[in-house]
C-alpha cells in the first residue's frame, strides 16, 4: 500500500489518499476547503490513474471533514465514521462560519466503521481501531503488511491530540494511545493529521507524554 499526503486548510491538515497496485484508492479525512486545494487533489487522482473507491473519515472535527461533500460529489462513494462521532460531525455546520468557513458543505455517512471489522479496497485489509479520547468516534487504521497506522489525532510527533474540544478526555486518550498504538511495532510509522510522520519506537522512547 502507498501513502500520499497533502497538507489543506488554515489548520495545516493533513490528507491521505492510500492505494495499492491495482489502482484502487482511498480518501481518508479530506481537508480540501477551497477548489485550489480540491482541484490539487482531483489532478493527483486522475495524473496517478486512480480509481477513488471509499471516503473514510477517522473523526469529524471541522479540518478533517471540509472535503468529504467535494469527494463524494466527484466520486459518488461510500463514505465511513465511527457511529460515535455523528454529532462531532453534525456539530460543524453550526459553528463553521464563526471558524471564517462560511462555505462549509455539510455531508452524511453512508454506513459506519466498526472497530475489528476490517476495510477491503483492491488488494489491501485495513484494521479499525477505536482510539477515543480526541474525538468520542476517533479511529485508526492499520495496515500490517507496510507496517503503516494513518492516525488522525491520537499520536502525533512528540505529543499527543489536544482533549478540550466537546468529547475530549485526556486519560481516555492516553489510555487508547496505550492500547491500540503502544502495543504496535517499534518500526510501524504513523501519520497523524498534522505534522510529520513518526514511528512508535520513536514514541515510545522520546514522547513527553507517554512517561
Amino acid at each position: 500500500m502507498t501513502v500520499s499526503g497533502f497538507t489543506f486548510n488554515a489548520f495545516s491538515e493533513n490528507t491521505y489518499l492510500l492505494h495499492d497496485t491495482t489502482g484502487q484508492c482511498v480518501v481518508v479525512d479530506p481537508g480540501c476547503y477551497d477548489k485550489d486545494e480540491q482541484q490539487a487533489l482531483k489532478q493527483f487522482i486522475e495524473t496517478e490513474g486512480l480509481q477513488v473507491v471509499l471516503l473514510l473519515n477517522t473523526h469529524c472535527h471541522i479540518d478533517h471533514v471540509f472535503g468529504n461533500k467535494f469527494i463524494l460529489d466527484t466520486y459518488k462513494v461510500p463514505f465511513l465514521i465511527h457511529e460515535a462521532d455523528l454529532s462531532t460531525l453534525r456539530a460543524v455546520p453550526a459553528y463553521a462560519p464563526s471558524y471564517g468557513f462560511p462555505n462549509y458543505q455539510p455531508a452524511e455517512p453512508t454506513s459506519f466503521l466498526t472497530p475489528g471489522k476490517p476495510i477491503h479496497f483492491g488488494e489491501t485489509e485495513l484494521e479499525v481501531r477505536f482510539t477515543p479520547g480526541h474525538a468520542p468516534g476517533h479511529v485508526i487504521l492499520y495496515h500490517v503488511d507496510s507496517k503503516t497506522v494513518i492516525g488522525g489525532d491520537v499520536l502525533f510527533q512528540n505529543s499527543i491530540g489536544r482533549t478540550d474540544l466537546p468529547g475530549g478526555n485526556h486519560a481516555t486518550l492516553l489510555e487508547s494511545i496505550r492500547t491500540q498504538l503502544l502495543t504496535l511495532p517499534d518500526e510501524v510509522t504513523v501519520y497523524p493529521g498534522h505534522g510529520p510522520a513518526t514511528t512508535i519506537g520513536a514514541e515510545r522512547r522520546s514522547n513527553p507524554f507517554l512517561r
